[in-house]
């Protein structure tokens, strides 16, 4: 089972990539939350070299409500993380599908909640 959404973007700088993918995620009612530079904390941190690599915590507030209030615990799997990385030919963004990783809790509701939020997310990373 794929845990990702997969698109490039080719012949687009990560910077380029992150103002697009940002875009799409707010068209779709998502905000990003929190944003980890993982190249720049692996030169700091271990100092070592890497290609451009973002994390993105994305959040639908009205599907994060619908979610927590279905499982208390869920917000151990929130944000829905999308993630920027540079590849030969341009940035390649990745969303988590929310299927995927909910599909440990055994809750139907909290499933269908996670399809729809699967959608948003395809559709936004297909809109960047």
């Amino acid at each position: 089972m794929a845990y990702t959404y997969d698109r490039l973007l080719e012949g687009t700088t990560i910077d380029d990539a992150d103002k697009r993918v940002r875009a799409a995620l707010m068209e779709k009612g998502f905000g990003v939350l929190t944003e980890i530079d993982v190249q720049a904390t692996m030169k700091k941190k271990i100092d070592r070299d890497m290609d451009g690599y973002r994390i993105l915590g994305a959040c639908n507030p009205n599907m994060a409500w619908e979610a927590i209030g279905l499982e208390a615990r869920i917000g151990a799997m929130l944000p829905c993380n999308v993630i920027l990385r540079e590849v030969e030919g341009g940035t390649e963004v990745s969303a988590v599908d929310p299927v995927a990783s909910m599909a440990a809790v055994d809750n139907a509701e909290l499933h269908k909640v996670a399809g729809q939020v699967q959608e948003m997310l395809k559709s936004a990373v297909d809109a960047a």
